[in-house]
């Protein structure tokens, strides 16, 4: 049995995300899901807390047949332990999947396989462009899989993005 991690923000989960979890589960038997910074919440980049974030992943993961684990992963400011650190937040497991060239580095050298998938129409699938279509009120839900659409709403997510990309200023710098 293989067992795969691929680790995101998930900001929210979104469908490059989705597609990504489809090439990979092809090659593996079950997949760890490793929520990045997990104890950031209620900002413009991280809205959505660890709590939220497991709910989007694993309603939109349910379609696949394949076991799956989400885990928080709290940010660590210490790349050299950062792989120790996740590996004792999740389960075991074979192999890491991601683009990021900082985390390829790491978890390379740590002795991890890692693969790496071209990114899913990384244009419009980014987890940048999903909030800002929240906060303004545009098209957000079709970038997402529909069960993180329904998930967004039970939490009042857009109206949270909007509350927190407001500001208290009046414009001027007077």
């Amino acid at each position: 049995m293989t067992r795969g991690f691929y680790i995101g923000r998930f900001q929210p989960y979104h469908e490059g995300h989705h597609a990504m979890v489809d090439r990979i589960r092809e090659e593996i038997d079950e997949l760890v899901v490793g929520i990045g910074s997990a104890d950031q919440s209620h900002t413009v980049r991280n809205p959505f807390t660890a709590g939220e974030r497991i709910m989007m992943i694993t309603k939109a993961l349910a379609e696949f047949e394949m076991t799956t684990y989400a885990v928080p992963i709290e940010d660590l400011n210490r790349n050299s332990v950062w792989v120790s650190h996740v590996q004792s937040m999740s389960p075991n497991f074979d192999v890491a999947y991601s683009n990021n060239p900082l985390v390829v580095r790491l978890f390379e050298e740590a002795g991890i396989e890692v693969r790496q998938s071209p990114m899913f129409q990384r244009e419009e699938f980014e987890g940048t462009e999903v909030r800002t279509r929240m906060a303004a009120g545009g098209d957000w839900e079709s970038l997402v899989p529909r069960t993180v659409a329904e998930v967004i709403g039970e939490i009042e997510g857009v109206e949270r993005i909007q509350r927190i990309t407001e500001t208290d200023t009046n414009g001027t710098d007077e």
